[in-house]
């Protein structure tokens, strides 16, 4: 009678090999099921270099450059330029930059007020059928040139425009009351090309809420206000965040909207940037202004993230 053993198959490739060579193949092993996540991220990797990275570190180049456009710029490492920049220029390019960081949060702050009725409506209050039509139309206004929207909304808030004739037929505002050219025409011209960054992300994170959730809380006694505090707004959190970065960064380094509906009294860092460049032609000027406002935007988006950002890098997706 034979007798027939079950048991671990045995691998008679590695029976036969060394204890160096199986180390070896642990070794690559290891190796491949520990790449793959970053062989699977070099597209984004190398995008990030050639698009971010590199245009950064040149950026920074030229600022420590020294020249003009006739005779060509020279790298000296001249450091200087930043404080020459700042307070020896005898322009205020600390006014406008901090000019652009008010209107960027204040145009954030109007964002989040429009924007967040908006996302809890289309993702609380309306069918199923209706919903992709109206992210639809939320997000439409990207079929439009930046540009055409902002000479467009120019338009509309001119002293001939709809808003300021219907004012003046109800004689609400006066013949020298004026819209363009204040602070209030940059912001909303800001927040109105920005509306959607705030939208959509705040819809992801309110469609994301189990809707049995916000009835426990009804279980509980807790009115609309303490539901909306307690459950709705914190587990939008992430929606949120997302959104106020892209909103910021965006209209923070924005030179069309302050010089599409801005004046004298609103010039910003982005106009300053563009100015230096393409009207002064000082490169390294332009470029040191750059690099100062990407170093600040950097630290202030760091310290909002470590102050008020999500745990976990999936809440944003």
């Amino acid at each position: 009678m034979t007798t027939m053993t079950v048991g671990t198959p045995v691998d008679k490739k590695r029976l036969g090999q060394t204890p160096l060579e199986r180390q070896e193949g642990r070794f690559r092993r290891s190796l491949k099921r520990h790449s793959t996540p970053y062989l699977l991220g070099l597209v984004g990797i190398v995008w990030l270099l050639l698009l971010f990275v590199i245009p950064l570190i040149s950026g920074l180049a030229v600022s420590l450059m020294t020249g003009n456009p006739e005779q060509g710029y020279t790298l000296t490492w001249n450091w200087s330029v930043y404080y020459d920049v700042f307070f020896n220029s005898g322009v205020s390019y600390g006014l406008f930059l901090w000019r652009a960081l008010w209107y960027a949060a204040a145009a954030t702050l109007v964002t989040i007020i429009i924007g967040f009725p908006m996302a809890y409506f289309i993702a609380f209050r309306v069918s199923q059928r209706w919903k992709n039509a109206l992210l639809l139309l939320v997000a439409l206004s990207f079929f439009v040139s930046f540009v055409i929207r902002t000479d467009m909304w120019a338009f509309v808030l001119s002293d001939q425009g709809p808003v300021l004739t219907v004012l003046r037929d109800l004689h609400l505002a006066g013949k020298d009351f004026h819209i363009l050219g204040t602070s209030a025409a940059v912001i909303g011209g800001m927040a109105y090309n920005d509306l959607a960054f705030m939208v959509l992300p705040l819809y992801v994170a309110l469609e994301r809420i189990d809707p049995r959730l916000i009835e426990a809380s009804a279980d509980l006694y807790g009115n609309k206000t303490r539901t909306f505090t307690r459950v709705v707004l914190p587990l939008t959190r992430s929606g949120l965040f997302a959104g106020i970065l892209l909103v910021f960064i965006d209209s923070a380094g924005d030179p069309v909207n302050a010089s599409l509906l801005g004046g004298t009294h609103t010039y910003v860092i982005g106009q300053a940037i563009q100015d230096a460049y393409l009207t002064n032609q000082q490169y390294n000027v332009a470029a040191a202004l750059s690099t100062v406002l990407m170093i600040v935007l950097g630290i202030i988006l760091f310290v909002y993230a470590r102050i008020a950002g999500t745990d976990n890098i999936e809440d944003l997706v």
